[in-house]
This record gives structure tokens, C-alpha cells and sequence, in this order.
């Protein structure tokens, strides 16, 4: 499946590079057509990043789900709680949080998820 993803420091674009599969940054991919799955990092305490809010306001119709990418260092209820705000706003599960870029095991498990 097609991954849509967001990064600002670097750590969803790792991650995404080293899933190996078909992929599109967010500032490239308006107006997609085919289903994806949204790959984001969480800003700041907690919130979307605004430019996956501008992109999501008229892309989201084929979004089947996202992965959020965040940091423990924040606190628990701001850990990938990007994921779960989209989720909610657009009726998606959110299939898996990821510390940072992830580890191996981390990797594997998304493989799992968007192959």
C-alpha cells in the first residue's frame, strides 16, 4: 500500500526509508489517488502537524489508517498522540506508534502492516 508520510527531524523519513515500500512526503501528495496510509511524527505536546492538517483537509478520503511517530520524553499522554487524534477526526485506526525511528522489531511490525 501506498505511504504517505510526514517528517520534520528526520526520524518518520528514516523509518520510512527503511520499509522499503512505495512512498510519498506529505508536500508532494495532494490530490493522491489511490488508498494510503499516513505515516506522521507528533509535534510538539501532542498535536498534528499542521502541514498533515492542510494536507489531510482535502486528501483524507482514501487515507485507510495512520502510524504516529513520537517520543516518549514528552509524557505518556502526548506519546504519538498525533495518531490517535487522527484516528478519532477521521474514523482510522491508528495501527501502531513508533518511538523516534523505530527499532528492528519496530520495522518488522509495520512491515507486517502496510505489505
Amino acid at each position: 500500500m501506498k505511504i504517505v508520510y510526514a517528517s520534520r527531524t528526520g526520524n518518520v523519513e528514516n523509518l520510512v526509508a527503511q520499509l522499503g515500500v512505495d512512498n510519498i512526503n506529505v508536500a508532494d501528495a495532494n490530490g493522491i489517488k489511490e488508498d494510503y496510509i499516513l505515516i506522521t511524527y507528533t509535534d510538539g505536546a501532542g498535536d498534528i502537524p499542521f502541514e498533515v492538517e492542510s494536507f489531510l483537509s482535502d486528501n483524507a478520503a482514501l487515507m485507510k489508517g495512520v502510524i504516529a511517530s513520537g517520543d516518549h520524553s514528552y509524557g505518556e499522554e502526548n506519546y504519538c498522540a498525533a495518531g490517535d487524534k487522527i484516528a478519532a477526526m477521521y474514523g482510522v485506526p491508528c495501527l501502531y506508534k513508533v518511538e523516534n525511528s523505530g527499532t528492528a522489531d519496530d520495522i518488522k511490525a509495520i512491515m507486517a502492516i502496510v505489505v
